[in-house]
């Protein structure tokens, strides 16, 4: 798939720029701690953040307790998360082909990574995560909200990139996870009211 290897490529191109971009950005973003803190703290057993990137968000769950390792679609992005952070394990992987067993994690983070998986993509996605989650396992999903797609070709220190960002309305998003086996528990709005609005969606593995 093109999206699939527009994805890897640019992350890999912007993997050294990305780290040092989301380096201590937490610091100054209270209500994403409160998300992954509250995540911490209901997953009860391993859990695996998918879109890892660096792994900042997967050293903080790390931070808070959680059993925690990183899966991401790029290369570049796995291999300066094992060195930044080598007590955790990460692996390079797909959410579309997600290669975890059935029902072996009660925790799922998606956070801003679904955002590049093109609609007709994220029902296989949804499917994977719900696949491997134990029934009652909790997903978490940051994403941007809007309506529409636009195509990112240049990134984090003005590296070229070609990464399509798909914006989605609430609805839309919380249809698709409860089709996939889920029940939605909480949605927060992050900076409403802004061009590109964001929200943390909250949902359980249907037992």
């Amino acid at each position: 798939m093109t999206w699939l290897a527009d994805t890897r490529t640019s992350y890999d191109t912007v993997a050294a720029s990305y780290a040092e971009f989301v380096s201590g950005a937490l610091d100054k973003q209270p209500h994403m701690r409160a998300a992954l803190a509250l995540f911490a703290a209901e997953v009860d057993g391993p859990a695996v953040d998918v879109g890892c990137g660096p792994g900042h968000f997967t050293a903080h769950l790390a931070s808070l307790g959680a059993e925690v390792s990183g899966i991401d679609l790029s290369p570049a992005m796995v291999d300066l998360a094992r060195q930044t952070h080598p007590e955790l394990r990460f692996d390079v992987g797909s959410m579309t082909d997600l290669a975890l067993p059935a029902e072996s994690v009660a925790g799922v983070l998606a956070f801003w990574s679904l955002i590049h998986v093109p609609d007709e993509s994220v029902p296989v996605a949804l499917g994977h995560f719900r696949r491997v989650l134990r029934p009652g396992g909790l997903l978490v999903i940051g994403y941007h909200v809007g309506v529409g797609t636009r195509l990112k070709t240049q990134g984090y220190g003005g590296h070229p990139m070609r990464v399509h960002v798909h914006l989605r309305q609430p609805w839309w998003l919380a249809k698709r996870v409860r089709a996939a086996g889920f029940t939605i528990e909480a949605e927060w709005a992050l900076n409403p009211g802004n061009e590109v609005s964001q929200a943390i969606l909250f949902a359980r593995a249907s037992v």
